[in-house]
């Protein structure tokens, strides 16, 4: 599982005493807790699907994060940032690209707007940008 992954390399952190690492991995875990916990009440376990959205949202987070360091003119805490960001991103998943997404739409038999949605969230998720799935559907 990718949480497992993320804690072994929190540990790896913790043993190189390297304090960036360890608050966004620390940051992920706590959210992936709790997240586990309101699963739990439905009977549900944490999934992979799970994590990887929550490490979307949490790099979005970040990416918002950064650009208001960058307007305060704050590029050292930015850079901190971006690199808190690429040690999230290798926990996801290859993304669908966009030539990938129109074949898999040419494939479809019902390729209006909601079905089109519908199949890639059940079938795709974490693995394709839905804003781009709609966007190629429209087009």
């Amino acid at each position: 599982m990718i949480l497992d992954e993320i804690k072994k390399d929190n540990v790896q952190a913790m043993k190189d005493k390297n304090t960036l690492a360890r608050a966004i991995y620390g940051v992920v875990m706590n959210k992936c807790l709790l997240a586990g916990i309101e699963l739990k009440k439905d009977g549900k376990e944490l999934s992979d699907v799970d994590t990887v959205q929550i490490l979307q949202k949490t790099i979005k987070e970040l990416t918002e994060e950064k650009e208001n360091y960058i307007k305060a003119g704050n590029n050292s805490e930015a850079e901190n940032i971006e690199a808190q960001k690429s040690l999230l991103t290798k926990y996801l998943p290859k993304m669908l690209s966009e030539e990938e997404i129109k074949d898999i739409i040419a494939n479809m038999e019902d390729k209006s707007i909601p079905s089109v949605m519908k199949h890639f969230k059940a079938n795709y998720a974490g693995k394709v940008d839905m804003g781009l799935v709609n966007k190629i559907a429209r087009g």
